[in-house]
Protein backbone atom coordinates (compact mmCIF):
# COMPACT_ATOMS: atom_id res chain seq x y z
CA UNK A 1 0.00 0.00 0.00
CA UNK A 2 1.49 3.62 -0.78
CA UNK A 3 2.17 6.04 1.58
CA UNK A 4 -0.76 8.49 0.83
CA UNK A 5 -3.26 5.22 1.43
CA UNK A 6 -2.06 4.16 4.25
CA UNK A 7 -1.14 7.59 6.15
CA UNK A 8 -1.35 10.41 4.19
CA UNK A 9 -5.50 9.80 3.92
CA UNK A 10 -5.61 8.74 7.69
CA UNK A 11 -3.36 10.45 9.59
CA UNK A 12 -5.09 14.78 10.61
CA UNK A 13 -3.79 17.44 11.45
CA UNK A 14 -6.10 17.23 14.41
CA UNK A 15 -4.71 13.79 15.63
CA UNK A 16 -1.25 15.78 15.59
CA UNK A 17 -2.66 18.68 17.39
CA UNK A 18 -4.20 16.32 19.97
CA UNK A 19 -0.83 14.87 20.23
CA UNK A 20 0.51 17.51 20.77
CA UNK A 21 -1.84 18.96 23.45
CA UNK A 22 -1.41 15.32 25.42
CA UNK A 23 2.17 16.01 25.90
CA UNK A 24 2.25 19.39 26.77
CA UNK A 25 -0.26 18.71 29.35
CA UNK A 26 1.19 15.36 30.22
CA UNK A 27 -2.30 14.23 30.73
CA UNK A 28 -5.29 13.19 28.07
CA UNK A 29 -8.16 14.53 30.64
CA UNK A 30 -5.64 17.93 30.73
CA UNK A 31 -5.41 17.94 27.17
CA UNK A 32 -9.21 16.85 26.52
CA UNK A 33 -10.19 19.59 28.93
CA UNK A 34 -7.95 22.63 26.80
CA UNK A 35 -9.26 21.43 24.06
CA UNK A 36 -12.93 21.15 24.61
CA UNK A 37 -13.24 17.61 24.01
CA UNK A 38 -14.33 14.13 26.13
CA UNK A 39 -11.11 11.97 27.25
CA UNK A 40 -12.44 9.19 25.39
CA UNK A 41 -12.32 11.05 22.05
CA UNK A 42 -8.53 11.96 22.49
CA UNK A 43 -8.18 8.46 23.70
CA UNK A 44 -9.32 6.80 20.34
CA UNK A 45 -7.30 9.22 18.13
CA UNK A 46 -3.85 8.45 19.66
CA UNK A 47 -4.60 4.51 19.12
CA UNK A 48 -5.58 5.01 15.77
CA UNK A 49 -2.29 6.84 15.20
CA UNK A 50 -0.62 4.32 16.95
CA UNK A 51 -2.38 1.73 14.86
CA UNK A 52 -1.92 3.66 11.55
CA UNK A 53 1.93 4.40 12.49
CA UNK A 54 2.66 0.42 13.83
CA UNK A 55 4.48 2.21 16.82
CA UNK A 56 3.67 2.98 20.60
CA UNK A 57 3.64 6.82 20.82
CA UNK A 58 3.24 7.59 24.48
CA UNK A 59 4.11 5.72 27.60
CA UNK A 60 2.53 6.33 30.95
CA UNK A 61 5.15 7.13 34.09
CA UNK A 62 4.76 8.15 37.83
CA UNK A 63 4.98 12.00 36.00
CA UNK A 64 2.18 11.16 33.94
CA UNK A 65 2.14 10.63 29.82
CA UNK A 66 5.39 10.55 28.55
CA UNK A 67 5.89 10.39 24.34
CA UNK A 68 8.08 7.49 23.56
CA UNK A 69 11.24 7.76 20.82
CA UNK A 70 8.67 7.05 18.25
CA UNK A 71 5.79 9.84 20.08
CA UNK A 72 9.60 12.34 19.87
CA UNK A 73 9.75 11.96 16.75
CA UNK A 74 6.09 12.01 15.44
CA UNK A 75 6.28 15.47 17.44
CA UNK A 76 9.42 16.90 15.93
CA UNK A 77 8.11 16.77 12.46
CA UNK A 78 4.75 17.79 13.64
CA UNK A 79 6.13 21.65 14.71
CA UNK A 80 7.46 21.89 11.07
CA UNK A 81 4.13 20.50 9.56
CA UNK A 82 2.59 22.82 11.95
CA UNK A 83 5.01 25.88 11.00
CA UNK A 84 5.16 25.53 7.25
CA UNK A 85 1.23 25.85 7.23
CA UNK A 86 1.34 28.91 9.78
CA UNK A 87 3.61 30.30 7.12
CA UNK A 88 1.69 29.12 3.89
CA UNK A 89 -1.44 30.73 5.25
CA UNK A 90 1.00 34.34 6.61
CA UNK A 91 1.78 33.99 2.74
CA UNK A 92 -1.50 33.91 1.61
CA UNK A 93 -2.20 37.13 3.75
CA UNK A 94 0.81 38.95 2.07
CA UNK A 95 -0.51 38.05 -1.27
CA UNK A 96 -3.89 39.56 -0.69
CA UNK A 97 -2.13 42.76 1.36
CA UNK A 98 1.79 42.79 0.61
CA UNK A 99 1.99 45.21 3.39
CA UNK A 100 0.81 43.17 5.64
CA UNK A 101 2.11 40.48 8.33
CA UNK A 102 3.56 39.16 11.33
CA UNK A 103 7.80 38.98 12.00
CA UNK A 104 8.78 37.58 15.27
CA UNK A 105 12.46 38.60 15.34
CA UNK A 106 15.23 37.74 18.52
CA UNK A 107 18.07 40.42 19.53
CA UNK A 108 19.92 41.23 21.91
CA UNK A 109 21.72 44.01 23.34
CA UNK A 110 23.19 47.08 20.96
CA UNK A 111 20.54 45.50 18.19
CA UNK A 112 18.13 46.53 20.38
CA UNK A 113 19.18 50.42 20.58
CA UNK A 114 20.85 51.06 17.31
CA UNK A 115 20.99 49.14 14.31
CA UNK A 116 17.02 47.64 15.05
CA UNK A 117 15.02 50.13 15.91
CA UNK A 118 16.07 52.24 12.48
CA UNK A 119 15.44 48.85 10.38
CA UNK A 120 11.91 48.72 11.92
CA UNK A 121 11.60 52.23 11.18
CA UNK A 122 12.43 51.71 7.65
CA UNK A 123 10.15 48.97 6.92
CA UNK A 124 7.45 50.22 8.91
CA UNK A 125 7.21 52.63 6.35
CA UNK A 126 7.12 50.99 3.26
CA UNK A 127 4.66 48.52 4.81
CA UNK A 128 2.92 49.97 7.86
CA UNK A 129 0.68 47.10 8.38
CA UNK A 130 3.38 44.56 9.07
CA UNK A 131 3.47 43.67 13.02
CA UNK A 132 6.60 42.58 14.59
CA UNK A 133 7.45 40.85 17.83
CA UNK A 134 11.02 41.82 19.28
CA UNK A 135 11.70 39.07 21.74
CA UNK A 136 15.46 40.34 23.71
CA UNK A 137 15.97 36.83 25.06
CA UNK A 138 18.10 36.34 27.88
CA UNK A 139 21.34 35.30 26.04
CA UNK A 140 21.82 33.84 22.50
CA UNK A 141 21.89 30.48 23.28
CA UNK A 142 17.72 31.11 24.03
CA UNK A 143 17.59 32.84 20.67
CA UNK A 144 19.34 29.98 18.78
CA UNK A 145 16.57 27.45 21.22
CA UNK A 146 13.45 29.96 20.07
CA UNK A 147 14.92 29.98 16.26
CA UNK A 148 14.93 25.80 15.89
CA UNK A 149 11.52 25.36 18.15
CA UNK A 150 9.84 28.01 15.32
CA UNK A 151 8.71 30.82 18.73
CA UNK A 152 10.92 33.32 16.61
CA UNK A 153 11.08 33.48 12.73
CA UNK A 154 15.11 35.17 13.01
CA UNK A 155 17.64 36.46 15.06
CA UNK A 156 19.47 39.44 14.44
CA UNK A 157 23.01 40.08 15.97
CA UNK A 158 26.27 39.11 15.89
CA UNK A 159 27.08 35.71 14.05
CA UNK A 160 29.58 33.09 14.24
CA UNK A 161 32.07 32.69 10.74
CA UNK A 162 30.88 28.86 11.07
CA UNK A 163 27.32 27.95 12.44
CA UNK A 164 25.73 24.94 11.86
CA UNK A 165 24.35 22.88 9.51
CA UNK A 166 20.32 23.92 9.68
CA UNK A 167 21.28 27.43 10.22
CA UNK A 168 21.42 30.12 7.35
CA UNK A 169 23.14 33.30 7.94
CA UNK A 170 22.94 36.57 5.96
CA UNK A 171 25.27 38.58 6.27
CA UNK A 172 24.93 42.46 6.73
CA UNK A 173 27.98 44.20 8.15
CA UNK A 174 31.25 44.46 9.66
CA UNK A 175 30.81 45.08 13.33
CA UNK A 176 34.04 46.95 15.39
CA UNK A 177 34.44 47.30 18.65
CA UNK A 178 35.06 51.31 19.68
CA UNK A 179 35.82 53.01 22.66
CA UNK A 180 32.82 55.12 23.84
CA UNK A 181 32.09 58.14 25.80
CA UNK A 182 29.56 60.82 26.96
CA UNK A 183 29.41 64.10 24.08
CA UNK A 184 30.60 66.13 27.65
CA UNK A 185 33.72 63.60 28.30
CA UNK A 186 36.94 65.81 28.14
CA UNK A 187 38.10 62.48 25.90
CA UNK A 188 35.29 63.69 22.94
CA UNK A 189 37.01 66.20 22.21
CA UNK A 190 40.65 64.91 22.02
CA UNK A 191 41.82 62.84 18.88
CA UNK A 192 44.90 60.22 18.36
CA UNK A 193 44.05 58.61 21.64
CA UNK A 194 46.04 55.89 22.54
CA UNK A 195 43.75 53.05 24.47
CA UNK A 196 47.26 53.28 27.26
CA UNK A 197 46.44 56.82 28.13
CA UNK A 198 42.65 55.57 29.20
CA UNK A 199 43.63 52.44 31.99
CA UNK A 200 43.04 54.92 34.75
CA UNK A 201 39.86 55.90 33.54
CA UNK A 202 36.62 54.79 35.13
CA UNK A 203 35.09 51.89 32.94
CA UNK A 204 32.36 50.50 32.64
CA UNK A 205 32.97 46.26 31.34
CA UNK A 206 30.88 43.30 30.97
CA UNK A 207 30.88 40.79 33.63
CA UNK A 208 34.09 38.24 32.77
CA UNK A 209 32.03 35.31 34.33
CA UNK A 210 31.28 31.99 31.30
CA UNK A 211 27.99 31.94 33.39
CA UNK A 212 26.90 35.52 32.10
CA UNK A 213 27.05 34.60 28.37
CA UNK A 214 28.56 38.02 27.52
CA UNK A 215 29.09 37.71 23.55
CA UNK A 216 31.10 41.15 24.12
CA UNK A 217 33.64 40.52 27.36
CA UNK A 218 36.60 37.79 24.92
CA UNK A 219 36.58 40.62 22.61
CA UNK A 220 37.20 43.93 25.43
CA UNK A 221 39.54 41.65 26.77
CA UNK A 222 41.15 40.80 23.62
CA UNK A 223 41.49 44.98 23.03
CA UNK A 224 43.95 45.71 25.81
CA UNK A 225 45.86 42.59 25.40
CA UNK A 226 46.31 43.39 21.77
CA UNK A 227 48.34 46.47 23.17
CA UNK A 228 49.81 44.55 25.76
CA UNK A 229 48.15 46.23 28.46
CA UNK A 230 46.42 44.93 31.52
CA UNK A 231 42.59 44.51 31.37
CA UNK A 232 41.90 47.72 33.88
CA UNK A 233 39.61 46.92 37.23
CA UNK A 234 36.18 47.85 36.30
CA UNK A 235 34.30 50.56 38.04
CA UNK A 236 30.96 48.99 37.16
CA UNK A 237 30.80 45.51 35.58
CA UNK A 238 27.06 44.72 33.97
CA UNK A 239 26.41 43.20 30.14
CA UNK A 240 23.25 45.55 30.28
CA UNK A 241 23.69 48.24 27.62
CA UNK A 242 21.03 50.47 28.24
CA UNK A 243 22.74 50.53 31.81
CA UNK A 244 26.24 51.40 30.06
CA UNK A 245 24.78 54.03 27.72
CA UNK A 246 23.10 55.69 30.76
CA UNK A 247 26.74 55.61 32.66
CA UNK A 248 28.72 57.02 29.41
CA UNK A 249 25.73 59.81 29.36
CA UNK A 250 27.19 61.19 32.75
CA UNK A 251 31.00 62.07 31.08
CA UNK A 252 32.14 60.40 33.77
CA UNK A 253 32.64 56.62 32.25
CA UNK A 254 34.32 54.68 29.05
CA UNK A 255 33.38 51.78 27.52
CA UNK A 256 33.74 49.60 23.97
CA UNK A 257 30.81 49.45 22.55
CA UNK A 258 30.37 48.05 18.95
CA UNK A 259 30.19 50.98 15.93
CA UNK A 260 26.55 50.58 14.62
CA UNK A 261 24.83 51.27 18.05
CA UNK A 262 26.79 55.13 17.76
CA UNK A 263 26.38 54.98 14.70
CA UNK A 264 22.72 55.02 14.90
CA UNK A 265 21.50 56.29 17.63
CA UNK A 266 24.66 57.95 19.40
CA UNK A 267 23.47 61.79 18.85
CA UNK A 268 19.94 60.52 20.39
CA UNK A 269 22.34 58.88 23.47
CA UNK A 270 24.64 61.67 24.31
CA UNK A 271 27.47 59.22 23.60
CA UNK A 272 30.15 59.49 21.37
CA UNK A 273 33.24 57.19 19.46
CA UNK A 274 36.57 58.07 20.58
CA UNK A 275 39.24 58.28 18.16
CA UNK A 276 41.32 54.89 19.82
CA UNK A 277 42.38 52.32 17.18
CA UNK A 278 41.76 48.92 18.38
CA UNK A 279 43.61 45.68 16.90
CA UNK A 280 40.31 43.13 16.85
CA UNK A 281 37.89 42.24 14.74
CA UNK A 282 34.85 40.72 16.68
CA UNK A 283 32.28 38.56 14.33
CA UNK A 284 30.11 40.24 12.17
CA UNK A 285 25.95 40.82 12.17
CA UNK A 286 23.82 39.50 9.91
CA UNK A 287 20.14 37.85 10.32
CA UNK A 288 19.91 33.59 11.09
CA UNK A 289 17.08 31.88 9.81
CA UNK A 290 16.30 28.24 9.73
CA UNK A 291 17.59 26.80 6.40
CA UNK A 292 15.18 23.76 6.19
CA UNK A 293 11.95 27.09 6.67
CA UNK A 294 11.19 28.67 3.38
CA UNK A 295 12.07 32.52 3.86
CA UNK A 296 8.10 34.06 4.09
CA UNK A 297 7.70 37.52 2.13
CA UNK A 298 7.73 39.24 5.32
CA UNK A 299 11.01 38.24 6.39
CA UNK A 300 12.36 39.08 2.35
CA UNK A 301 10.78 42.86 3.03
CA UNK A 302 12.57 42.82 6.05
CA UNK A 303 16.25 41.61 4.83
CA UNK A 304 15.77 43.81 2.25
CA UNK A 305 15.12 46.87 5.35
CA UNK A 306 18.02 45.87 7.07
CA UNK A 307 20.64 45.72 3.89
CA UNK A 308 19.02 49.55 2.66
CA UNK A 309 19.36 50.64 6.58
CA UNK A 310 23.32 49.13 6.45
CA UNK A 311 24.51 50.85 3.30
CA UNK A 312 25.68 54.48 4.23
CA UNK A 313 27.11 52.78 7.51
CA UNK A 314 29.09 50.69 4.98
CA UNK A 315 29.99 53.12 2.79
CA UNK A 316 31.70 55.23 5.85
Amino acid sequence: MRWDQRIGRRLKLRDLHMLTAVTEHRSMAKAAAALALTQPAITKAIAEMEHTLGVRLLDRTSRGVEPTPYGRALLKWSDVVFDNLHQAVEELDFLRDPAAGELRIGAIGPMLQGFLPAVLDHVTRRHPRIAFQVFPGASAVDHYRDLRERKIDLIIGRVKTATEDDLEVHHLFDEPLHVVAGTNSPWARRRNIRLSQLVDDAWVLPIADSRADSVAWPWVAEAFRAENIDVPKASISSNSVPLQVALLSTGRFLAMLPRSLVWFAGGALGIKMLSVKLAVQPPPVGIVTLKNRTMSAVTQSFVESARAVVGPLERK
